[in-house]
């Protein structure tokens, strides 16, 4: 019943958002409109998909776990829906202007690299693959932590004028982070240990 609730709760405003946008139901920039609509979903079911966890250890409801999954792909679904708008509706298929846009813009360039870990976490996600990959699986999905700070920073870099709503969610993203800051930082420590050493020089520990 929980995951035909997420369902309904996740597909059930695209349906209201592209009736209105072909019934010219969005205001005078029915454009802006869907890819700031579908961009703000994703991120808000990434914030609920990260707020699962502490949610379920707290009230010990174990069950919650299991819906983890499909909110990510949600997530991933969304965001795929948002780049889709963009380059349907704004760029309208021009893919020289599109490369030229990732490289330019920097809070493209932010999005895209967000889209492309969320493709990693997706593609992975099937319990056949989380077997196979073992203990490297939970090392790949705890990328989700850089993916919600590229996203908050997306949408913060992307805003023109007043930016009080994507600093309200990066304060957010920041609390839901900090319940998890043990982990984070055992993900931040094992991301620096297999940095490359500048100039190609390796450095030795003291004896």
């Amino acid at each position: 019943m929980l995951k035909v609730i997420i369902h309904l709760c996740a597909l059930w405003p695209l349906v209201w958002l592209y009736t209105q946008a072909f019934n010219d139901g969005l205001g005078a920039d029915p454009v802006k409109y869907v890819i700031h609509f579908t961009g703000i979903g994703a991120l808000n079911i990434l914030l609920i998909t990260l707020c699962i966890s502490p949610i379920a250890k707290y009230f010990r409801q174990g069950y919650l776990l299991n819906v983890r999954r499909l909110l990510g792909l949600y997530v991933f679904f969304y965001a795929c829906l948002h780049l889709t708008n963009f380059i349907v509706f704004d760029l309208q298929f021009d893919w020289p202007l599109l490369w030229g846009e990732i490289i330019e813009r920097p809070y493209i360039t932010v999005g895209m690299a967000a889209l492309l870990l969320l493709l990693a976490l997706s593609v992975t996600s099937p319990m056949a693959i989380r077997k196979r990959m073992g203990a490297n699986w939970q090392k790949l999905h705890n990328w989700i932590y850089l993916v919600v700070l590229l996203v908050c920073t997306h949408f913060i870099w992307s805003v023109k004028s007043d930016i009080t709503e994507p600093l309200i969610y990066f304060a957010m993203a920041f609390v839901l982070l900090w319940f998890r800051k043990d982990k984070a930082w055992r993900f931040i420590k094992f991301f620096g240990k297999h940095r490359k050493p500048q100039n190609g020089i390796k450095t030795t520990p003291k004896s």
